[in-house]
């Protein structure tokens, strides 16, 4: 067993996964409609947040490059990783560097992350909502200001004759248009690689970590893996973050939706197996037959070679299904123990 193949199905009700531009969607051409998601960038992150916090320990510290250039402008230049492992986040979030005149360093991350999109096209929604920054009931407490034409700020004579020879209004009401929210049933798949999940290659020829980073490795603990291939994260490291990552991998959450736009995002049900082509068919959206208008129906299975963790409130979207309280629980036990039982150190 190399690999770990883990599915969540999560319910989302009303909400934003990112506040820079609005909900992130894409345009399913098979439906012929567009669909909110979160990136496998963002579960990314929330997946590594929500470990660190766990573990009480920062996020590696990343160097920022800016150049000034011959038009004395600020250019943004690569930022650079410290590429160590024994930061828990480079650990298990990858790496890459590349310095003029020094050798490329890369790690891919052992977790490969889908995003967070629905289950089916037809099982998730985007509506639209205008929203309104309004101060409209004390507006001796919110002063306006004005610029002229010539980009000169007008006094409060000159706004009001302004204002009343051209038949014109200052509200102190803000309309935001067209503010796109996302709601449904949202599937995520994430592949662990346990034979890299805890040790870097230490082939020079293309390399994931300088020697001088291994030699410092060896004499904190870590150790050269028995086909003399990687160099391996020390036992009591790994049993520290097992537990921690196997609740990150349950229990993590978007985190940057806006405040205004709360969902728990609770999760219906979560399965683990090592074939994920079964995992697919354990949780999956199908198409409603006989329906007067395109429909589909949530579909959650016991299938042969997939471990099934169902809350309660799985129930309440997906027929026939029953759930435990203690579901979610189980599932963390259940990969810590696959977790732990991989031999790391071959």
């Amino acid at each position: 067993m190399k690999y770990l193949f883990l599915r969540g199905l999560r319910h989302v009700d009303h909400t934003v996964f990112v506040v820079e531009n609005g909900q992130k969607n894409y345009y399913d051409p098979i439906f012929g409609r567009s669909v909110p998601y979160s990136s496998g960038q963002q579960v990314k992150r929330s997946l590594l947040n929500t470990l660190l916090d766990i573990l009480d320990e920062p996020q590696a510290p990343i160097t920022f490059n800016y150049q000034v250039n011959k038009e004395k402008a600020i250019e943004n230049k690569e930022p650079w990783s410290p590429c160590d492992p024994q930061f828990t986040d480079q650990l298990l979030g990858g790496w890459m560097q590349a310095r003029p005149g020094v050798v490329t360093v890369k790690r891919r991350s052992p977790l490969s992350i889908s995003a967070m999109r629905p289950l089916h096209p037809l099982l998730s929604s985007l509506p639209k909502e205008n929203l309104t920054f309004d101060r409209s009931e004390r507006p001796d407490q919110h002063p306006v200001r004005v610029l002229n034409e010539r980009g000169e700020e007008m006094s409060s004579e000159d706004i009001l004759t302004f204002l009343q020879s051209n038949n014109r209004a200052l509200p102190r009401r803000l309309w935001i248009p067209d503010n796109t929210r996302a709601s449904g049933l949202f599937v995520f798949d994430i592949a662990i690689d346990l034979s890299t999940l805890f040790s870097v290659s230490i082939n020079q020829h293309d390399p994931e970590i300088t020697q001088e980073k291994i030699d410092g490795l060896l004499e904190k603990g870590w150790k050269i893996s028995n086909d003399k291939l990687r160099i391996v994260c020390p036992k009591e490291r790994r049993e520290k973050i097992i537990p921690a990552l196997a609740h990150a991998l349950v229990n993590w959450r978007v985190s940057t939706n806006q405040s205004r736009t709360y969902s728990p995002q609770e999760t219906l049900v979560f399965a683990i197996s090592t074939n994920p082509n079964r995992l697919v068919s354990a949780i999956r959206g199908d198409l409603k037959e006989e329906s007067a208008r395109q429909a589909a129906t949530p579909i959650v299975r016991e299938v042969k070679g997939v471990d099934l963790f169902t809350m309660p409130a799985c129930g309440g979207y997906v027929e026939g299904v029953r759930g435990s309280d203690d579901a979610l629980e189980d599932a963390e036990v259940k990969l810590i123990e696959l977790l732990s039982s991989y031999p790391y150190d071959v």
